[in-house]
C-alpha cells in the first residue's frame, strides 16, 4: 500500500487504520512526516515506511518509485491535496497552477508512474480522494471554485483511469469526501463543525481501498453525511 498526504489528517488516519490489518505494510508519503514518525514510535511498527517527499518536485515520481523499489503495490491511495480559497477578483495563475499540479496533475502522474507495480491479478487500486465540492450538481461554495473545479477534475480522472488500465489489472475509484474535521476543513469553513472524525474516514477509506475494488470500479462515491 502507498498513500500520499500521509502526514496528518484524513492521511494519517488512514495509514493508522491499515496497519490495523496485520499483512498491510504500508510507504506513507508526505512533506511533513513528524506525525508519521510519531506513529511509528508509538506503535513500533515495522510494517511502516515513511517517505518525506514534496509530490511537486521534478523527479518525485523517481523518487516513489526508487522506495516502491519494484515491489507490487495492492493498492495506492491519492490524499495529497491542497485547498485553494479566494474571493473572485483575488485569483492569480500562480495560485491556480498550484492548486491544479497539486490536485490534479499529481495523481496522474503517480498513477501512471506506479501503474507496473499496481498491474497484476488481484488487480491493484487506486483510490482518489475527492471532494463533494467536486461531484456533479453537489451544493457548491463561494470562494471554493478553484479547489472545487480540481477535485472535479480530479474525479473525472479516476474515471479515466479505469479505461485507460483495464488490460492491467488495475481499478480506479474517486471517493468525494463530504465535510471532515481536519484542519482544511476549518479553514474552508471556520466556525464549522463536522459531524464525521478523520478517524471515522481513514478507517472507511482504508477498508475501501483494500476491498472497494471488488465491487467498484471508475465510479466516484459521495461519501458525505451533511452538506457541506
Amino acid at each position: 500500500m502507498l498513500v500520499t498526504g500521509a502526514g496528518k489528517g484524513v492521511g494519517l488516519s488512514t495509514v493508522k487504520a491499515l496497519l490495523d490489518h496485520p499483512r498491510v505494510n504500508v510507504i506513507a508519503v508526505s512533506r511533513n512526516t513528524d506525525g508519521l514518525r510519531a506513529l511509528r514510535s508509538a506503535t513500533t511498527t515495522d510494517r511502516l515506511e515513511i517517505l518525506e517527499l514534496d509530490l511537486l518536485a521534478p523527479d518525485a515520481c523517481e523518487h516513489l518509485k526508487t522506495s516502491v523499489g519494484g515491489r507490487r503495490l495492492n493498492a495506492l491511495v491519492q490524499n495529497a491535496g491542497v485547498l485553494h480559497k479566494a474571493e473572485m477578483g483575488s485569483h492569480t495563475r500562480a495560485a491556480l497552477e498550484r492548486v491544479f499540479a497539486t490536485n490534479v496533475f499529481v495523481p496522474l502522474e503517480v498513477s501512471q508512474a506506479l501503474a507496473p507495480e499496481l498491474s497484476g491479478d488481484p488487480p491493484g487500486h487506486i483510490v482518489h480522494i475527492g471532494s463533494m465540492g467536486g461531484f456533479q450538481d453537489a451544493a457548491k461554495f463561494p470562494g471554493l471554485v478553484a479547489y472545487s473545479s480540481s477535485k472535479a477534475a480530479l474525479a473525472c480522472i479516476a474515471q479515466c483511469l479505469a479505461e485507460e488500465f483495464k488490460d492491467k489489472g488495475i481499478r480506479s475509484n474517486c471517493l468525494a469526501l463530504g465535510s471532515v474535521d481536519t484542519e482544511m476543513l476549518r479553514a474552508a469553513f471556520p466556525g464549522y463543525q463536522a459531524l464525521t472524525s478523520a478517524e471515522e474516514m481513514g478507517a472507511f477509506i482504508a477498508e475501501f481501498s483494500l476491498n472497494g475494488h471488488k465491487l467498484f470500479n471508475g465510479k466516484v462515491l459521495p461519501v458525505a453525511a451533511t452538506t457541506p
